[in-house]
């Protein structure tokens, strides 16, 4: 077998994939619970007939679509890369986190439609169900959300922020259900069911957005908001022999997974294994980035266009600067 047909050949040089035994068993343990009580929620929901206790449970039927496709991603990030996917699937968990902010903020608005129909015409309820269903329910979301916020501090990852919020979300539902039946009891203000069912739908919404905003920064391969490019840029400017930088790009393939290129005009009579080693170790232990591609070049080769013309030109009057004669 020739070496470049060599998989391990082709793709030695960095491990595009993710080990996270953490996520997967708090995500397995998270998704049996909800898929539970998702089901014991729509029974309560329909039998009590509360929009605030059906907001809730939609939300949780949310939960659950969002943990199998986070159990996906996470899945798949541990599949090596090959020749088609040199990256691995490491992307696939930005992409289930799109989907799951997305699906958060059309269930706020779904949420939204119903509280004003809900508003106009109010309903009546079963309160000895409705608060029974959500006191378990905010036993069960303050279980797991603090499961997947211990696993999150441990293995940062985007799938399992997402799904805390999706939790966070749901405490909160819970709680305001709780509420809303405790005000309904004592003065028979049916509005309030669909006034906290709107509230939980905005705090969701929040939730959505916030993931969804951040999932489509990564789809975008926009620079991660953590880094300054032109810090990295003026740093790696100041590395022995490198007269230039530029044509960088910084993304993130997924959360804390990030790759670095860069174009450099750089001084003949310096080592070129010695800048490069220089930059990678001056990325590595400044920013933590492990996976950078650094192209040399010299300004009479690699013109760039107006761009390298102008770069010569102010190298030229450096050097007729430094001819000059010091008159004395």
């Amino acid at each position: 077998m020739s070496r470049q047909n060599d998989s391990a050949y082709d793709f030695h040089h960095l491990k595009h994939e993710k080990e996270q035994s953490r996520s997967k068993k708090t995500l397995w343990i998270t998704l049996m619970l909800t898929l539970f009580f998702t089901i014991v929620e729509i029974i309560g929901g329909l039998l009590s007939n509360s929009l605030a206790l059906l907001s809730d449970s939609a939300h949780m039927i949310s939960d659950v679509i969002a943990l199998g496709l986070s159990m996906t991603a996470i899945y798949l990030a541990t599949r090596p890369p090959n020749a088609k996917y040199t990256f691995g699937f490491l992307r696939f968990e930005i992409i289930a986190s799109f989907l799951n902010g997305l699906a958060l903020c059309v269930i706020a608005i779904g949420i939204f439609i119903e509280g004003a129909r809900r508003f106009i015409r109010p309903e009546e309820i079963d309160f000895t169900l409705m608060i029974t269903i959500a006191s378990i329910g905010f036993v069960v979301n303050l279980i797991l959300t603090l499961v997947l916020s211990r696993s999150h501090r441990e293995e940062e990852n985007l799938n399992i922020q997402s799904a805390l919020w999706h939790f966070i979300g749901d405490l909160l539902s819970s709680a305001g259900v709780i509420v809303s039946a405790i005000i309904i009891y004592f003065t028979g203000w049916l509005f309030f069911d669909p006034l906290i069912s709107v509230v939980i739908g905005g705090i969701i919404f929040y939730g959505g957005w916030k993931i969804l905003r951040e999932a489509t920064f990564i789809l975008m391969e926009s620079v991660p908001e953590k880094f300054n490019l032109d810090e990295i840029r003026a740093d790696l400017a100041k590395v022995e022999g490198v007269e230039d930088v530029h044509e960088m790009h910084l993304w993130a393939i997924s959360s804390d997974h990030y790759s670095l290129t860069a174009h450099m005009f750089v001084d003949p009579n310096i080592q070129p294994f010695c800048i490069i080693l220089a930059a990678n170790e001056l990325l590595k232990e400044n920013y933590g980035i492990t996976h950078s591609t650094i192209q040399m070049e010299h300004a009479n080769i690699h013109p760039h266009g107006e761009y390298g013309k102008q770069f010569l030109r102010q190298q030229e009057e450096k050097h007729h600067q430094h001819a000059l004669p010091t008159v004395t």
